[in-house]
């Protein structure tokens, strides 16, 4: 059997260890993992192997050669334009004439490939995927098969949401050459993306392997040295090469160790390593060809490659060191620190957790070094989180990196396009933000400051200038010390996943444009904003019905830049308002749940006190409405959203259509019902609603949250809109609020939160697959299993080691009781 290994990939996460080699050629235990890949392969009977090649081929081709010293027969192919997973394989068709192994060349595994062919050829596959049960597989493409293993879906690097099982793709396949006249040559196509679409819908045999053998795909610094750990505890069924020398030290040949030193297993000395008198060592550690580790010097949990020098005194915690490098005396790496191929720490240097020097860098005697130098001034993975890139200021968000934040997100565009910032009050975002201004023209984008206006606002304005994408930096409206970055696009609505991971590629490597400065952007403000989308917002809504019904409202306005827009479009519309927190006040951004409780009790005081028509309070950024009654009592967000979905269907047009949340009740649908409506159910974030938003005939979203969007204005959430929408409705249908309220069917949907550590996540959810296989079951976000009067959403949640669980039946008791059943369920379902 012949075999192609894909060894093209850069390693760009695991820099600076791939700045002098391709990933593939990173060691593990001395040895590159791509030589891991070919003994393994060899093992297993290969002879042949084909090796595709796109990032410092020729590191891979000098080292392996013809294959010759190896045992194997090697073919190269290179890749002169990335061509995707199953577009390199696509170019050694020529080679394949049977079915043939593909394989990661960075990835450490242990896989007993005699037997996933062999299960290829008894299942009469014609695609074996090699599968492996992982702890966090939102990191992988999850496969989800049937009981005999045939493959039914498959999930790329899914949200917790959207896990449906704790099976993953490894990247080991095997094909039949046929398959492989599906890629079209010389294009850009992947594996999982393009060809195992086309696969399932030609209803082509595919199946899955489950593996119990070890796999670990090398992604980054924390899992390159877990691989290392592994490998010297046993976990992986592999050689270790060299003499064990007892108690879990392994050392090559030509090895000294001095007598009072200490070594505490498990621990790998390469050949000719020298470890002096007084050292103390303490595995998992591994120390590289001809490294001297000397007198007292102390590595611990440790990674040290070859040709390097740890200094009398010098202290190695939890790091990696590439080779040729130089620890004087007393010198300390502290949990997480890289360095570069040739650093040399001086004297007495401190490097701080999880700093990283690039290669050649020299630190003076005596210096403490607290960010990495020239590249990477974080170790964090990814930057991006539900609620874009949030920290804490000035520990996680300082202006160094606001500034090249700004100039990753820039880079996304072309030279010359145009990017709106904006901010709340606080003087932290304006600080943040001005940073972020100056990123921004580094890399020939221009920006237009629109200063402090609501987020509805900004997002409109953002799409109709024409701009590029927007920015918009906030405290976070309960935690005062947190600061959140959000990013839009050109029709204002925040980014997807897939330009996030753009950014953050960007900003790790640091390898955005630097434009000459003839071309650097400008920086400008936009006049008339607020103006402009008072405009649009006033030829939107019926102005002429509002005014005839002339509402009295008690309006709470939060002493935000709400404040700014509202009070003259109420004016205009006729409205006699009671206004409350209307001044601006910069410390007011982010309030305690107590604090908001209280402001509702006192607008709700209000509102019942004067016999407004209703009362409405408006978060900081302008997107959620908080209601009141005329009768002064508080109406929960479900029931407005509810009341607002009735309104806007009363006599809509036929084939429109309504987008509620994955975990909104099924009233709902009766409510739709009633109008001979469509509902739509999206993913239960902000973003995954206005992403919806954007189907044809969608006249309405909402979330049960207080958050609303109305795409004949804006496919963004606008809280202020909305206000006037409600006005709207109410006038043209000639109603109230109370008599609306009385007419909704009844919905009972309860949520319970259940512990879930992360790790136990893909496990649970497939195991809910399996057990409920019979009902009907949405994957929309969580799993939702449908028992025809009742339902049950059980939904991993993203930001904490929990699952949330939402349960609707046909009482208030009942969708308790659900709740409980399905609480129990998964604490029994999530062990192991």
């Amino acid at each position: 059997m012949k075999a192609v290994v894909m060894a093209g990939g850069a390693g760009s996460r695991l820099r600076p260890l791939t700045i002098g080699r391709p990933k593939p050629m990173v060691p593990i235990l001395e040895k590159p993992v791509l030589e891991h890949i070919l003994d393994l392969l060899k093992r297993h009977g290969v002879e042949e192997v084909v090796i595709t090649l796109q990032y410092m081929a020729s590191v891979i081709q000098n080292y392996f050669g013809d294959g010759e010293a190896f045992g194997l027969r090697i073919h190269y192919f290179i890749e002169e334009s990335p061509l995707g997973t199953a577009g390199s394989v696509r170019q050694a068709l020529e080679l394949l004439e049977e079915p043939f192994l593909v394989i990661s060349g960075d990835a450490l595994t242990d896989i007993d490939l005699s037997r996933l062919v062999a299960f290829h050829k008894e299942k009469g596959s014609a695609l074996t995927v090699a599968l492996s049960r992982v702890q966090h597989p939102v990191d992988y493409g999850v496969v989800i098969t049937d009981p005999d293993g045939r493959i039914r879906q498959f999930v790329e690097k899914p949200t917790w949401g959207e896990v449906m099982s704790d099976t993953v793709n490894m990247g080991i396949y095997v094909i039949d050459p046929d398959v492989l006249t599906l890629v079209p040559p010389e294009k850009a196509f992947d594996f999982s993306q393009d060809l195992f679409p086309i696969m399932l819908e030609q209803d082509r045999p595919m199946y899955g392997f489950v593996s119990d053998g070890y796999w670990c795909d090398i992604g980054d610094h924390i899992t390159y040295a877990q691989a290392n750990a592994d490998y010297l505890a046993g976990r992986i069924k592999l050689p270790i090469p060299g003499r064990h020398l007892g108690d879990g030290i392994w050392a090559a040949d030509d090895v000294e160790i001095a007598h009072d030193a200490q070594l505490y297993g498990p621990v790998f000395l390469g050949r000719g390593a020298n470890v002096k008198d007084g050292a103390i060592i303490h595995g998992p550690a591994v120390i590289g060809e001809d490294t001297v580790i000397d007198s007292h010097a102390r590595v611990d949990r440790s990674i040290i490659w070859r040709n390097t020098y740890v200094g009398e005194g010098a202290e190695v915690r939890g790091a990696v060191v590439c080779r040729q490098c130089r620890l004087k005396a007393n010198a300390v790496l502290f949990e997480g620190s890289v360095l570069g191929d040739g650093c040399v720490l001086g004297e007495h240097a401190i490097i701080h957790a999880n700093v990283r020097l690039w290669p050649g860098k020299e630190v003076e005697p005596g210096a403490i070094v607290k960010s990495s130098i020239i590249w990477g001034s974080q170790a964090r993975r990814v930057i991006f989180g539900r609620y874009g890139v949030t920290g804490v200021v000035n520990v996680d968000l300082t202006p160094e990196f606001a500034a090249r934040l700004g100039a990753a997100f820039g880079a996304m565009h072309p030279t010359g396009a145009v990017v709106t910032v904006n901010r709340d009050l606080n003087r932290t975002s304006r600080m943040l933000k001005r940073a972020i201004i100056a990123g921004l023209p580094s890399v020939g984008v221009n920006a237009v400051d629109i200063e402090n206006v609501p987020v509805p606002v900004a997002r409109f304005f953002t799409r109709a200038s024409g701009a590029a994408g927007g920015v918009h930096v906030r405290v976070s409206p309960y935690q005062r010390r947190v600061v959140d970055i959000k990013f839009f696009d050109k029709d204002g609505l925040t980014i997807n996943h897939a330009t996030e991971r753009a950014i953050e590629r960007a900003f790790f490597r640091e390898d955005f444009r630097r434009v000459h400065q003839d071309d650097i952007g400008y920086i400008n403000s936009a006049p008339d904003v607020i103006t402009q989308y008072g405009r649009r917002f006033m030829d939107s809504i019926d102005t002429q019905a509002i005014r005839t019904r002339r509402f009295s409202l008690v309006v709470d306005y939060a002493h935000a830049p709400v404040s700014l827009v509202l009070p003259p479009l109420f004016e205009h519309l006729g409205c006699d308002v009671v206004t409350l927190n209307s001044y601006l006040d910069p410390e007011r951004m982010s309030i305690t749940r107590p604090e908001l409780d209280r402001d509702l009790t006192r607008l709700a005081r209000i509102t019942g006190a004067t016999g407004a028509d209703f009362g409405v309070r408006f978060d900081v950024s302008g997107e959620r409405i908080f209601m009141i009654d005329g009768r002064g009592e508080r109406i929960s967000d479900s029931d407005f959203a509810l009341t607002l979905i009735d309104l806007s269907l009363r006599g809509a047009a036929r084939g429109q259509r309504l987008v509620v949340p994955a975990n909104a009740s099924m009233a709902a649908e009766r409510v739709a019902a009633q109008h001979d409506m469509q509902v739509i159910r999206s993913r239960m974030d902000p973003t995954s609603l206005m992403l919806a938003s954007t189907q044809p005939d969608v006249m309405l979203a909402a979330d049960g949250l207080g958050h609303f969007v109305f795409p004949a204005f804006h496919h963004a959430i606008d809280g202020m809109f909305a206000a006037a929408k409600f006005m709207e409705l109410l006038a043209v249908h000639d109603t109230t609020l109370a008599d609306t309220l009385a007419a909704l069917p009844p919905h009972h949907v309860v949520h319970k939160s259940v512990h879930c550590p992360w790790e136990a996540r893909g496990r649970l959810m497939r195991r809910l697959l399996e057990e409920y296989q019979s009902y009907r079951i949405e994957q929309i976000d969580g799993i939702r299993i449908d028992m025809g009067e009742a339902w049950a959403l059980v939904h991993p949640d993203p930001d904490s080691p929990t699952c949330n669980i939402y349960a609707e039946s046909t009482s208030e008791e009942e969708s308790h009781a659900l709740g409980l059943v399905f609480a129990s369920i998964v604490d029994e379902l999530k062990g192991p």
